[in-house]
């Protein structure tokens, strides 16, 4: 079945272009946005959405959200980059304000995710050679089975997703790959003295919102302490407030070693990523051995303040955990056949659906797009549902009967 509907002449023009003038290395739903605020998104038609995916939980303070937004046009007119060799009178203050706020000596400022999850695997290196004492090139990296930390030639060395390595060949050596919530496997992993680091997501987000059982986290940190191995947790999805806590590894109390943070740190205004550590670990990588002619400059070091700022003056770190039950409970309630499995934590949130049809995921949310709501499936049967964090409890409601409509209609 298709369920595109129709398509406006203006829709079908901005698509043509992409078509014609654009790589094809995604496969978007067939909608062309215009503007955002909130918790909505408009088309170029003017039809309003519940945006359910927050550009990848970006967006977690909701779209163009109005101090944000300030802060960017402030200083975008007074000074946006200077490069990294010079000083800035931001770079400092913005140091001194997100160490202090998640505790660590040292941050290293970047763009994107997967820039941040590189330099977190160089930080890691360097210090496992400094530091720990393993033989020049001899490092490895514990990683787990369905991770996703970006689509870098280094990154996708470790994915096991075909679609993101197949033709890329060859890949960087370095990586031990075990299966995710397995500590039995991790123990195992351990025993390897040329063991640097484990770098984990919390809960595995672009699988489907994986979550691991209640405790690994902390046990996997213990048994990487008690290794001599760096606990390295890529929160860029998963931080700032999206899982109900700052940080989903705030759930178990566990201070990773490296911290990876990026996508909601500019509340999806520009590219801003970040890289903390202690001084052990951040001042193995000396001048002129890592760096970025945008990582750090002012208008990202201002945007991320006040980002970071609003998250937590306006109470969207609660009110994440408060609509996310809320949501799991509504979804749970629709009772679909079609539905296997409803799993999540605050408004980091998936539905596996089961379907004869192999397409299923997809049809049902070019159906959610015709009712209003935009959401994509991952990994082909999973449906993310992760909307802004300030999202109320009526407009969940709303969006739960939209999902249980959809869902009716896949009959």
């Amino acid at each position: 079945m298709q369920l595109t509907g129709l398509m406006s002449d203006s829709a079908q023009h901005f698509l043509a272009l992409e078509e014609k003038y654009g790589a094809h290395n995604y496969h978007p739903l067939p909608v062309v946005l215009t503007r955002g605020e909130g918790v909505f998104v408009w088309d170029v038609d003017d039809k309003r959405y519940y945006d359910f995916l927050s550009g990848y939980s970006a967006v977690n303070q909701g779209h163009c959200h109005p101090r944000i937004v300030q802060s960017l046009i402030e200083q975008a007119g007074r000074l946006t980059l200077t490069s990294r060799a010079f000083h800035s009178d931001l770079l400092g203050e913005y140091a001194a304000y997100i160490t202090n706020l998640f505790g660590y000596d040292k941050v290293l400022p970047m763009n994107t995710g997967v820039e941040a999850v590189e330099t977190a695997i160089k930080l890691c290196r360097r210090w496992g050679y400094d530091v720990k004492g393993i033989l020049e090139n001899r490092a490895k990296i514990i990683v787990c089975e369905g991770t996703f930390n970006g689509r870098t030639i280094g990154v996708i060395s470790f994915s096991s997703d075909p679609s993101a390595r197949s033709g890329f060949g060859p890949f960087t050596p370095g990586f031990v790959v075990i299966p995710f919530n397995d500590t039995a496997a991790l123990t195992e992993a351990l025993r390897d003295p040329e063991v640097a680091g484990f770098l984990v997501e919390p809960i595995q987000g672009e699988a489907g919102v994986v979550l691991p059982d209640n405790g690994y986290l902390a046990r996997a940190q213990r048994l990487c302490d008690e290794a001599g191995v760096l606990f390295i947790a890529d929160e860029i999805q998963t931080g700032l407030g999206r899982t109900g806590r700052m940080l989903a590894c705030d759930h178990e109390g566990v201070r990773p070693d490296i911290l990876i943070l990026g996508k909601a740190l500019s509340g999806g205004v520009l590219p801003v990523s970040a890289v903390l550590a202690d001084d052990e670990i951040m001042l193995t990588i000396r001048a002129g051995e890592h760096g970025s002619t945008y990582g750090g400059n002012p208008l990202a070091c201002k945007v991320a303040m006040t980002a970071l700022q609003v998250l937590q003056d306006e109470g969207m770190i609660v009110n994440a955990e408060r609509m996310g039950a809320l949501l799991r409970e509504g979804l749970e309630d629709i009772r679909s056949p079609f539905v296997s499995l409803v799993r999540g934590r605050g408004l980091l949130n998936a539905i596996v659906i089961d379907h004869p049809e192999p397409d299923a995921a997809w049809e049902l949310c070019l159906q959610l797009k015709e009712l209003g709501m935009l959401a994509k499936p991952t990994h082909g049967d999973k449906i993310r549902l992760a909307p802004p964090l300030i999202i109320n409890e009526a407009q969940v409601a709303e969006c739960v009967e939209t999902i249980a409509v959809a869902l009716r209609a896949l009959a």
